[in-house]
């Protein structure tokens, strides 16, 4: 297979806009978790690097160790780690005098109290107004507890300030709980103040499908059931559960990585063009599509449960001998669908949706692949080349190695007519160089903003779970006879193959 590669001209970066917000305090719950230290606090140091942060910030970390000034040595070495810092970046040291912390547990309306004085003194010292920026990276048990007690203290509506709130996934784990929850929130909340966060929406590539739609004229006029044969979207990891045996028991990965996830991928891929950039018009489309999307038949599903295998060369235990797992565990760590979107654009066009664990690789990546020519002038050609005859695919990888390749003919050099597929390829490493963010800049950017663009609206929420719903309502109901379905190290279950292979088709080796 032959290599093109695109290059980036030299205007490219220019007219980037930056965005500052204002004086702020953001103030995490649960900081005490890997999320805070791996990714969190690294993303608010870079956008100090790149000096996004206002002049007036502080950081308050919130849990129920009692850390002290511990926590903030912890976070230091947690940018230096996990963020592409020197430990003797002369910003650090500034930035971590910012990072405070306060014991307390999340149901003690004490605790609160002492929360917003220490918020209130801050204020003083750094003259941040009284905005603040709360942000739930608890466990979901605690989402309504936190935001009541914020209600009741006085501190999701000050008199002074702005106020908003990051709200972790998974958020409910059905329609009915996604709907309690949201009205929970909802009354305490202004819709406007809440910020439920997906960080895949923080990827570049994910922002760059818009873009790529978008702003290129040659692509949205033939991003349709007229040029596009079907869609493949698929989340792939090579890592198991990671000791969150607890965690993965209730969730599987339905609820886990295709409600959020991979529906928010396909509503980028499916959506109409928005009147604006804005965050009600994005939303607005994104929404039409989930709506469009008839009830999935069982027929239409896949569901696995990974057993022993090999990943990377390491031999690995399958899902029931990991800890905490019952081992007779039916809760699936694969699954795929087969959908419809029932509007004029994607009529007839499938979409072929697939996620799981300990797979043979790690790899996040769309493909749209085109409808063949209608007559193949070239067969001979390229079934004489020993290349085959391929589709005209676009690849949009999300993970690893973000970046979007087109698949295309291309004679083969000689004296016969020829043909072999051509990939012409863009990354943003080799484009715009390698990065450090971790996709979470861009999010607590927006956040502190008010750009809610790339979160989650209730509305969005409900539409999702009222797809997801009824499929684990229909496993739950008809328990798996077959767990495990595949090994640790290959694609997933000969289900998953077989349900492309109904309609003539094959899932895109990655």
């Amino acid at each position: 297979m032959a290599t093109a590669k695109v290059t980036v001209s030299s205007t490219s970066m220019k007219g980037a806009s930056e965005r500052a917000p204002e004086p702020t305090i953001v103030v995490i719950f649960g900081a005490s978790g890997d999320l805070t230290k791996r990714k969190l606090l690294p993303a608010l140091y870079h956008l100090e690097q790149d000096g996004l942060l206002p002049k007036s910030f502080g950081v308050v970390g919130v849990a129920r160790r009692p850390l002290g000034d511990a926590f903030a040595k912890d976070m230091g070495e947690g940018i230096v780690e996990g963020g592409g810092v020197e430990a003797n970046d002369p910003k650090l040291q500034r930035f971590l005098s910012l990072v405070k912390y306060h014991a307390m547990n999340f149901d003690d309306p004490n605790g609160y109290s002492g929360l917003k004085q220490a918020l209130a003194e801050m204020d003083k010292q750094l003259g941040t107004s009284g905005n603040r920026l709360f942000y739930l990276a608890t466990a979901p048990e605690y989402f309504a507890e936190i935001i009541d007690q914020l209600g009741a203290h006085g501190m999701a509506k000050p008199e002074q300030g702005t106020v908003r709130v990051i709200i972790e996934k998974p958020f409910g784990h059905d329609l009915d709980s996604a709907r309690a929850l949201n009205a929970n929130v909802n009354s305490v909340l202004d819709e406007e103040q809440i910020f439920r966060i997906d960080h895949y929406l923080g990827k570049e590539t994910v922002q760059n499908i818009l873009v790529f739609r978008f702003a290129n004229g040659i692509f949205e006029p033939i991003w349709n059931r007229n040029f596009i044969d079907h869609v493949q979207i698929t989340a792939a990891e090579s890592i198991g559960i990671e000791g969150r045996g607890p965690f993965y028991e209730k969730a599987g990965a339905l609820r886990d990585v295709v409600q959020n996830h991979v529906m928010e991928l396909l509503s980028f891929v499916a959506m109409e063009p928005p009147i604006s950039f804005g965050s009600a018009p994005i939303r607005t489309e994104k929404l039409k599509v989930w709506k469009a999307i008839h009830p999935i038949p069982m027929e239409a599903t896949v569901r696995g449960q990974y057993g022993p295998g090999t990943v990377d060369g390491q031999q690995v235990p399958g899902y029931r001998q990991e800890s905490r797992v019952d081992p007779k565990s039916t809760t699936e760590t694969f699954a795929a669908l087969r959908l419809e979107i029932e509007n004029w654009r994607w009529a007839g066009v499938p979409f072929y949706i697939r996620a799981g664990k300990r797979l043979a690789k790690r790899a996040t990546e769309i493909t749209i692949q085109f409808k063949q020519p209608p007559l193949l002038l070239f067969r001979d050609g390229a079934e004489n080349s020993k290349c085959g005859i391929e589709p005209n695919i676009i690849s949009m990888r999300i993970q690893p190695n973000e970046g979007i390749s087109l698949r295309f003919a291309a004679k083969v050099p000689g004296t016969t007519m020829q043909s072999c597929p051509v990939d012409m390829n863009f990354d943003y490493a080799t484009a715009f160089g390698v990065s450090s963010a971790n996709g979470y800049e861009r999010l607590l950017l927006d956040a502190m903003i008010g750009d809610a663009t790339l979160f989650a609206h209730r509305d969005g929420v409900e539409a999702t779970w009222s797809l997801m719903t009824p499929l684990l309502q229909a496993w739950a109901a008809n328990p798996p006879k077959d767990f495990p379905n595949y090994a640790a190290g290959s694609w997933g279950p000969a289900a998953a193959d077989e349900l492309l292979a109904r309609d003539g088709r094959q899932w895109r080796k990655l």
